[in-house]
């Protein structure tokens, strides 16, 4: 079982960046790839970013062009979304996930392909 604790979130402007932080419990760590996903009112939940279990690859939303950067230290059993120029559009509830898996090469936009989430934290972006 793996429990995460995502913090980081709130209220921020155009053009400001915030960083989320998710916490894990899980004794390896490392076997997990990690990804974050989002879901704004109304919305379904869609993909932001993915990171492989060793840090190597990551993966991210198209829509995103680029200002996002998401990280981990294994070492803290921590992954990180950096995110950058934040937009109005991206205001949603943030939920850091995780599966079990060693590739690099797949991450699911699916969220029924993730195995453990966490219980999300809201970004606002006002103009």
């Amino acid at each position: 079982q793996v429990q995460l604790a995502e913090s980081g979130g709130g209220l921020a402007q155009v053009g400001d960046s915030l960083k989320l932080s998710c916490s894990a419990s899980a004794r390896a760590f490392s076997m997990y790839a990690m990804g974050w996903f989002r879901q704004a009112p109304g919305k379904e939940r869609e993909f932001v970013a993915g990171i492989s279990w060793n840090g190597n690859s990551q993966y991210y939303a198209d829509s995103l062009e680029g200002r996002f950067t998401i990280s981990r230290v294994n070492a803290k059993n921590t992954v990180y979304l950096q995110m950058n120029s934040l937009k109005p559009e991206d205001s949603a509830i943030y939920y850091c996930t995780a599966r079990a898996s060693y590739s690099s090469t797949y991450f699911p936009g699916n969220p029924d392909d993730w195995d453990y989430w966490g219980q999300g934290t809201l970004v606002t972006v006002s103009a």
